[in-house]
Parts: structure tokens; sequence; C-alpha cells
């Protein structure tokens, strides 16, 4: 326990960043799953390559190097890129500047010339199918024409196909076509050959339009990257407009617009109704509703007045703000929270792993399959060689396995996509993954389950004294104090206090205050106050910090205050249950009565009460070796004080991180606002996402098997395929879509 605790707190102070740099760069076109995970795989080759990432979803590619390295890097990175695909375009990440409408022209340009270029190979095939028809009798055109069709729509297959080999890459997509239909050319299926190019390039167009769709529909999810700033150029001017000039009169103030990168701490920034607040500060003239829903998931917005904090990311839906800025934007909470979303798939779920190494086996084997096929039984049985080699080449089509490439690791980003917008930050699939199998779940006690703040949640006064009366002497006595029970006293009285009749105040450590009021002499403190004075007093049974009061020697009555559980506590617990959590835990530095309580209110299993934060490790530790085998733990807390046991978790949950970077920084899993309900929709969105991505592993690994049998038994013929190769990867990609639909 005490090595873990001094490894969490070097890995803090002693954070050696020297010896790497990171380079990020955007691959432009990539559109291939499995292209993308053999970059990946060959980068992290790469002498002086630490480690790289690859995050389909947002085509971002992240590389950490060592700082010594020599060679270009972005030349090394074209050069593996353009051996996989070599229509990417690798574009370094040196300013995330806004290039939205020149990619836009780019994509239109690129689909209008791809849409003619189908379209031309299609009526080629066509139209020879039509001279192949008994009416025509003319064969020498048919085959002219799907010949055509082939060169048109296969030429750059082949291609490609040709240059890999010669690179070493053979057991990909394209040499897999480019062998069945040159082998369907061979055996005279000269149809079967232009048909196999022209839906292989169909399916992939249809496979390219639902992946870009995809990455849409996530990045929409996490749009909240602001455009720009409104600096403010005459803060003299700022001071001297009182009150604030209504929506119409922006011209008010002397601003400039300017990039959110080059705002300083300290600079004052202008928003208006329907922007985005492009920056972390505090509101120094104004008043608004902001939209804090692409940060928290509430669709309530907040009102935002002078000396409120705001964040950026969110929307100012009505009025106009003046904010001083707090953070610069590479410190500010919304880029922060794309880059943790980007950088989430960087942290592979255990099943997305598999299917890369799976990947890189399935298609040896299957084309090994292949080669058996066209030979064996023509050899040694007797076969026909056109009937075996025809079967073959079926077998060759279906062995790509891009549906499963594809949709997994688009499910776990959709998953971790669909949670942000909720509120929920998922650090990784693997995170998705261990909240869809939680076995136990461990919570704190304080800001976790409680709202941490105290209030006074019952009165009892002597038989001489009214409700009121010892709530008057209890707040006279603790008027002159800023300790957060005195302050709940006075909150709960709402009256003003005059302090001219108070006099002789004293506070007596550790026991109380003594202070004459209006003439009477009011103690306000513990049971040791009570006794040090000789008053006979009377104790209750509810829990909570008790506040014992005397008016002139005589007992007045208690006064209980306690923290207030959450509204949602004990509707998160049983959810909980139901989604089946075995076992749940509390954790407090609390007395153990005070614990108990709580627990017994929301629904806790099991309470451990009177712990340090040593001892809460300590605890967490013995729980893990309780979990069931394949299940997890999480442990809840408020992510500043619990940061080693949050480490110590399967998967660390931080509740309430909006805005505190201890949160995000200590946890794998934050939840933007204080609802303990947040971490029952995480684990809803957990659980779906999982489901849809083993639909994906099972329907797309079941119809390849089928496919696999019925090609090898001359039943499917190359129609169908294509359908099991391209078809099926187009199916699983919009199945995906669902995830970002998740209720």
């Amino acid at each position: 326990m005490q090595e873990i605790f001094l490894k969490w707190v070097l890995s803090i102070f002693w954070n050696d960043k020297r010896m790497t740099m990171t380079k990020e760069f955007i691959l432009q076109g990539l559109n291939c799953a499995n292209c993308a995970a053999k970059i990946e795989t060959d980068i992290n080759k790469m002498d002086g390559v630490l480690s790289s990432s690859i995050n389909f979803a947002t085509s971002k590619l992240i590389l950490n190097i060592t700082d010594g390295y020599l060679r270009d890097i972005q030349k090394d990175v074209e050069r593996i890129v353009h051996t996989h695909e070599s229509d990417v375009l690798v574009i370094e990440r040196a300013n995330p500047a806004n290039n939205g409408d020149e990619k836009a022209e780019h994509e239109k340009a690129e689909m209008r010339s791809k849409i003619i270029w189908l379209l031309s190979g299609a009526a080629a095939f066509t139209v020879g199918i039509g001279f192949e028809w008994p009416v025509y009798i003319n064969g020498n055109i048919a085959f002219a024409l799907w010949t055509l069709s082939y060169l048109l729509l296969g030429t750059k297959v082949v291609i490609k196909a040709v240059k890999n080999i010669a690179k070493g890459q053979i057991f990909d997509e394209n040499f897999l076509m480019a062998i069945a239909t040159i082998g369907a050319f061979a055996i005279g299926e000269y149809a079967g050959a232009a048909a196999v190019m022209l839906f292989y390039q169909t399916g992939e167009f249809l496979q390219g339009l639902a992946v870009r769709k995809s990455k849409k529909n996530i990045a929409e999810l996490m749009n909240i990257r602001p455009d720009y700033a409104n600096l403010l150029t005459d803060e003299a001017g700022l001071l001297n407009i009182l009150p604030m000039p209504d929506q119409s009169d922006y011209g008010a103030w002397q601003t400039q617009k300017i990039s959110p990168e080059s705002v300083n701490i300290g600079d004052i920034i202008i928003v208006k109704p329907g922007e985005k607040i492009p920056l972390d500060g505090i509101v120094i003239q104004g008043e608004a509703m902001i939209d804090t829903s692409a940060l928290t998931g509430e669709s309530r917005p907040r009102k935002a007045t002078a000396s409120d904090t705001v964040l950026s990311g969110c929307i100012n839906q009505n009025g106009v703000l003046a904010i001083q800025v707090t953070q610069t934007f590479g410190e500010s909470t919304a880029s922060k929270i794309i880059d943790l979303v980007e950088n989430a798939a960087g942290k592979k779920a255990k099943v997305e792993t598999f299917i890369t190494k799976f990947a890189k086996c399935y298609t040896p084997v299957v084309v090994g399959l292949a080669v058996l096929v066209a030979t064996v039984p023509p050899l040694f049985f007797g076969g026909e060689w056109h009937d075996w080699i025809y079967r073959s080449l079926v077998l060759l089509i279906i062995s790509c396995p891009c549906a499963l490439v594809l949709s997994v690791p688009l499910g776990f980003f959709g998953g971790i996509g669909a949670s942000s917008k909720k509120g929920i930050l998922v650090k990784g699939g693997n995170y998705i993954e261990a909240l869809a199998n939680l076995d136990i779940v461990v919570f704190d006690k304080t800001g976790t389950l409680t709202k941490g703040a105290f209030k006074v949640t019952s009165i009892h006064p002597s038989a001489h004294v009214t409700e009121s009366e010892l709530l008057a002497y209890a707040a006279q006595a603790e008027v002159f104090s800023s300790h957060p029970i005195a302050l709940s006293i006075l909150n709960e009285y709402g009256k003003p206090i005059d302090k001219k009749g108070l006099s002789r105040y004293e506070e007596i450590p550790g026991h109380g205050v003594r202070v004459q009021a209006n003439g009477k002499m009011i103690l306000a403190g513990n049971k040791e106050l009570m006794i040090t004075h000789n008053i006979v007093f009377t104790d209750n049974k509810d829990f909570g910090t008790k506040v014992y009061v005397a008016a002139d020697d005589m007992f007045a009555g208690c006064i209980v205050i306690s923290d207030e559980i959450k509204n949602d506590s004990r509707e998160a617990i049983a959810r909980l249950k139901s989604l089946g959590v075995r076992q749940t835990v509390m954790l407090t530095g609390d007395t153990q009565k005070v614990a108990q309580a709580v627990a017994g209110e929301v629904g806790i299993d099991e309470v451990y009460a009177g712990l340090l934060p040593q001892h809460k490790v300590e605890k967490v530790e013995w729980l893990v070796t309780q979990k069931h085998a394949r299940k997890t733990l999480a442990f809840v807390g408020d992510g500043i004080n619990d940061a080693p046991v949050l480490a110590m978790a399967d998967v660390g949950i931080a509740m309430g991180g909006l805005g505190s970077d201890a949160a995000i920084e200590a946890a794998d899993v934050v939840l933007m606002t204080d609802e303990p309900m947040k971490l029952v929709e995480a684990v809803t969105t957990a659980r779906f996402t999982k489901r849809i991505v083993w639909q994906n592993i099972i329907f797309s690994l079941g119809v390849q098997v089928l496919f696999l049998f019925l090609g090898t038994m001359g039943v499917a013929s190359i129609w169908e395929a294509i359908f099991a190769d391209v078809g099926v990867a187009l199916i699983a990609v919009l199945n995906t879509l669902r995830v970002l639909r998740v209720p």
C-alpha cells in the first residue's frame, strides 16, 4: 500500500517530459480501418517512436517520440501511410485552426468525381449485359464492355496491389480483389470479374459515406470548440457602460474578433447571445442564461451574473457578458475535454485489441484455405479445375475482415462520444468495457452521496422554549463565526441580527461560543460546553452534528446539523443493483453512526467509517480481490482528495468534475455534474455500446463463416461473396450509428 501511495505522489511531482515530445497528424482521407490498424502497427515499430495511436473516428495520429529524433518525422509517417493508403494526405497538426470549409469543399469535389467514375463503370457493365442477351448474340461487344468496366473500376485496385506486394504488404483487400478478379477473367467469368469490381467499389463508396456520417455525428457530439473570441480593445469604455447595453447596442464596445488561441489571461472578452463562450473566465459585467448541455448534458440553462465563473464550450442564450479570461485556450475546459475525448482511442478495450490481432491471422488463413480449395480436389479427387478455382475466388473475396476492424473501434468511440454528450467523459474504450462489467461499486460519502454542505435537519427545543426562540439564541451566538456549522444555523434562521444588542462575545476553543444577547447569557456548542457550565441537558437519537444551546444557565434545546443526502442517491443505488451490480460499499472518514445512517438511507450494502486516505486505499485493494472473475470494481469520489483510490480501482470515477482540473486528471471517467444518476447513465451507455459491438462481431463473423462454408460447397457465387465482404461491413457501420442515439 505504501509503495502504491509513493508511486502516486512521485507521478504528480516528478513527471519528466524532457525525453519525449508529442506530434499530431491528421490522416485526411483515411477510410479503411484495417489499413489504419496496420499503419499504427508499423509506426510503432519505427526507431525513436515510443508509442503511436490512430483515432480512426477523427483520422488523428498521435506520436510520442524521443527528444533526439533526428529524421523528418512527417516524411517517415508519410512513407508508412502511403505504403498502405497512397491517397491519404498526412497533415501535421501544428495549429488546430478551423479549416472546416476548405475540407468540406475538398470532400464535395472528391464525392462528385467518385460518383461520375462509378456511374461510368456501371454503365459499361450494364450495356455489356445487354449485348450478351441472345437477341443480340454479340459476345465480343459484351466482352469489350466488361473489360472497359473492369479497367475503369479495377485499375487502381490492381496497381495498388502490385505496389503493396513490392513493399511486402500482401494480404490486403487490394491483393484479394485483384487476384479474385484476374482469376475470374482467366476462367472466362468476364461478367463476374467486372461485377466484383463494380459492387466492391460501390460498397466501398457507400461504406465510406457511412463512415463519414459516423465520424461527423461523433464530431458533432463534441462540437464545443469555439471559432473565435471577441476581444475587448477599449477596457476603459467597458467600465463607463452602466447599465449594460441591450442586445441591439453591441457597438458600445470596441472589440476585435480573433482566434481563441491568441487571448491571454486577464484579457476581457465579450460574448453575445447565441455565441459560444470561447475561454474560461469570470463574468465582470452582464447577466445571461448559459446553456451548459455540451459539458454537463443538462438541458436546463444556468444563470450567470457578475462574479460567476463560466466555462468555455457553454452557449450564451441571451444577454451580453463581459468576461475576464482566467485560462488560456490550451488550458480551458473545452480544450481539455476535446483532447480527452479525441485521445480516448489510444486506450483500447480488450475486444478491440483481440480483433486487431485476429484480423492479422484471419486473412492469411482464409487465403491458404482458398489455395487448398483450388488445388486439392482437382489434383487428388478428380474435380473440375474451373469449378474449384471459382469456389476459391469466392473465398478470396470474403477473406477481408473489414466489418470487424471497422465497426468495433467505431462502436467504442461512438460510446465515448454519446457519453460526452451526457456530460460523462470516458478516457478510453477500455473504461467503456470496465463500466459494462461492474461487479462492485465503492462510494466516497461526502460530496458523492451527500451534498457536502451542512444544513439544519432538526430542532429540539426544551419544554419552556419554542423552536423559533431556540433558533434565535443559536443564531445570535454564531453570528460572528464563518464556520460551516454556524453558517447553516444563520441560513436556517434567515433574519437579520442586531449586533448592537450583542456583547461579551467569547469563543471557547474546542467547546463553542458564549455571548450576551439582550441581557441574556447564551451558550452554544457541544456536550463538553454544557458539562463545563454544569447545565443539565437532554440528548436525542438523530444523527449529525449537534449544537446544544443554553440561556441564562438553563438548557434551551438542541439543533442537529448534517450533510444533506443528494436527492437522487437512493434511486441511483437502486438502479445500479437492478443493472446487476452485486455489491455497493461506502468508505468515509466520518463517524460510524453518521455513516450507517447515510448508508441505510440510500441503500448501501457495506460501510467502512473513520478512514484516512491510506486506509481507503487498503480497503479498495482488499475489495479488488473480492470481485468476481472478469468483472470490475469502480470507485466513485470527488476526484480531488481521493486520487490514490481512483488510481487503484479498475475504473476511477470522479463526480462533479465540472471545471475541476484535479478530477479530469485523476479519474478514468469524469461525471461533469454531481448527480449520482450520471453513474447509472454511464453504465447504461457502456452496456448498450458493448451490446452493439458484440452484435457486429457475431453478425460479421457469422455471415463470413457461413459464406466460407457455402463458397467451399459451391453454393455461394461471387455475387454473394461481395455481400459477405462489403455489404456486411456497411450493415455493421450503420448498426454502430445506433450507439450515438443511446437513450
